[in-house]
């Protein structure tokens, strides 16, 4: 079972032994149990969780301006609630204002959705509640969930009861906990899945989600589980992935990575070169959870992540901690995870199930849907003889058993409603964080300048037919993976041609995950208005398409290209 927290004593004990140049990060383990800064105070003040009550029985009753404003911009992320950006301040006092400045009276409210799973009942009551509460918002995440926008904390104990009456949750969609664990969208289905992780998600979901003993972390933790050779879930860039393997003596299992992640320093997650068992993975999760609470950075937050952690110990003390403090035993050495062939991973067209029926996936612009279309897709999917639907990690949507005859009924319905089953590489490959609209930490806007450049691309470059991904974020943290996208487009203000200050994107050329992972290339210099974009984006792409070689992709030709080409 996994570790629960250390006593005074235990951890006194630690703290005499030496821990190297980090005795003053903040480490539970060492014996550091004084907050350092106030996240951590508010945390000892009241754990996350207790915010709820509060919100039911006071705050939803006496209204915005009576919440206290540790539950406002702290606690109520543990129940998926962020302040939205107060509209019309532009980028430029992004850094300048208050939080309080800042903040809107409404509130973001992110649904959790582990491993993606959906019913077609869920998704109906997730589109009303969009229509009803949220002025018709409704996004899908690079995380699987869906975020609502425009809620007013009047409403939110009403929305809590309609999500949990169908087995949704907001808990713990934000904060410093467990936050939601990706999982792959065709688990269970795939023809050729290696192993269904969806009995551990489940499992770690019934003991570590909403458990005090978890709800406090240094900082978010983010989470895999996916038996998919396709590598669907990212798993290079979590804190924890379980990643489907073949162990040539014990079978179908997992391989365990630690220490992913991106924002402001970005790292590639790490193997600890152990197999293990669908049973066991939960245990595991725990461990690993457990190490990062106790010996995870707290004194700064910029530190607190477990790829800070990872990258001063290393993959081996790492795993010499967790077998023999958080397991009790070793764990077995496994394989690697296998090269995926496919060069998508988003499972978007028509696909053969294990049982015979199809799966149908489709993509809408760049994430971005609204209440009354996910109620049409809940519709269609009923109609179509299907009850369960999934989403991905990469802002996209799958309808799931739907027979042969079917299908392209199905399919004309989705592209009736803009849903792309067969989209172009823009469409398909395309991400956007929320950006200024709503977000009060970003720069410039992200969901419409992303959709608008979907759409010149496929204008512009109609027989264009390459896989490429373009992600673009509206602050420098990557909530759209910029770092390991084709062409990843991080938002700041830049100077136009006639020394204007303007929205604008730093431009990072090559990232990838899966086949090659590894961090985009920066060219010196190289920022582009907004404005510009679309111009230069087919700029680069017609020289990619000019100067290739046969059968190489994007990234591995901005390796080797010349500044000049880039620019």
């Amino acid at each position: 079972m996994p570790a629960t927290p250390k006593s005074p004593a235990s951890a006194n004990a630690a703290a005499r032994r030496k821990t190297g140049r980090h005795r003053g990060e903040g480490q539970w383990a060492v014996g550091h149990f004084t907050p350092l800064n106030a996240n951590e105070q508010f945390k000892k003040d009241d754990d996350g969780l207790n915010v709820r009550t509060r919100i039911e029985t006071i705050y939803s009753r006496t209204g915005f301006d009576s919440i206290d404003p540790a539950d406002l911009r702290g606690r109520m992320r543990w129940w998926g609630l962020y302040t939205q950006r107060r509209p019309g301040i532009d980028g430029g006092k992004t850094a300048v204002l208050s939080d309080a400045e800042l903040d809107d009276s409404f509130f973001m409210l992110r649904v959790r959705i582990d491993g993606g799973r959906l019913t077609t009942r869920q998704l109906r009551v997730i589109g009303e509640i969009s229509q009803e509460f949220a002025r018709g918002t409704a996004d899908l995440t690079d995380r699987q969930n869906i975020q609502y926008h425009w809620i007013r904390i009047e409403d939110v104990p009403e929305i809590w009861r309609r999500l949990e009456a169908v087995g949704l949750s907001t808990t713990e969609a934000c904060g410093d906990t467990p936050r939601v664990i990706l999982g792959s969208p065709v688990a269970g289905i795939a023809e050729d899945e290696i192993v269904d992780g969806t009995p551990a998600i489940e499992e770690i979901q019934r003991r570590f989600v909403g458990n005090p003993d978890f709800s406090n972390l240094p900082r978010k933790f983010k989470s895999a589980v996916s038996g998919s050779p396709s590598l669907d879930v990212a798993h290079e860039i979590n804190d924890v992935a379980f990643v489907g393997v073949r162990h040539p003596e014990h079978g179908p299992g997992f391989d365990v990575w630690v220490g992913g992640g991106l924002s402001t320093n970005p790292r590639i997650g790490v193997r600890l070169g152990a197999w293990v068992p669908l049973d066991e993975v939960p245990d595991v999760f725990g461990a690993v959870v457990g190490v990062f609470r106790d010996y995870g950075y707290r004194r700064l937050r910029t530190r607190a992540r477990l790829k800070f952690l990872v990258a001063d110990w290393g993959a081996e003390r790492f795993r010499e901690v967790l077998e023999k403090e958080y397991l009790g035993r070793r764990l077995l050495d496994g394989p690697a995870p296998e090269a995926p062939v496919e060069r998508w991973r988003d499972h978007v067209g028509v696909h053969r199930q294990r049982d015979g029926r199809y799966y149908v996936g489709f993509a809408p612009r760049v994430g971005r849907v609204d209440g009354s279309t996910l109620t049409k897709i809940a519709e269609l999917a009923e109609a179509h003889g299907s009850g369960r639907l999934r989403t991905t990690a990469e802002q996209k949507m799958i309808v799931l058993d739907v027979d042969e005859d079917q299908v392209a009924s199905l399919t004309a319905g989705l592209e009736a409603l803009d849903l792309r089953v067969a989209p172009s590489p823009f469409r398909r490959g395309t991400m956007a964080c929320t950006g200024i609209e709503y977000c009060k930490i970003a720069i410039v806007e992200t969901k419409a300048r992303g959709a608008s450049l979907v759409d010149e691309l496929e204008r512009r470059l109609p027989e264009f037919d390459e896989p490429i991904t373009i992600n673009l974020n509206g602050c420098p943290n990557a909530c759209a993976r910029i770092q390991v996208a084709d062409i990843g487009l991080k938002g700041q203000l830049v100077l136009d041609d006639d020394g204007n200050q303007v929205e604008g994107f730093q431009v990072h050329l090559g990232g990838a995950l899966g086949l090659r992972p590894g961090f985009g290339r920066k060219v010196r210099g190289l920022k582009v208005t907004s404005e510009g974009l679309p111009d230069y984006v087919e700029r680069v792409l017609r020289r990619y398409l000019e100067q290739r070689a046969d059968g190489e992709r994007f990234a591995a030709w901005t390796a080797r290209a010349s500044e000049e080409d880039l620019s």
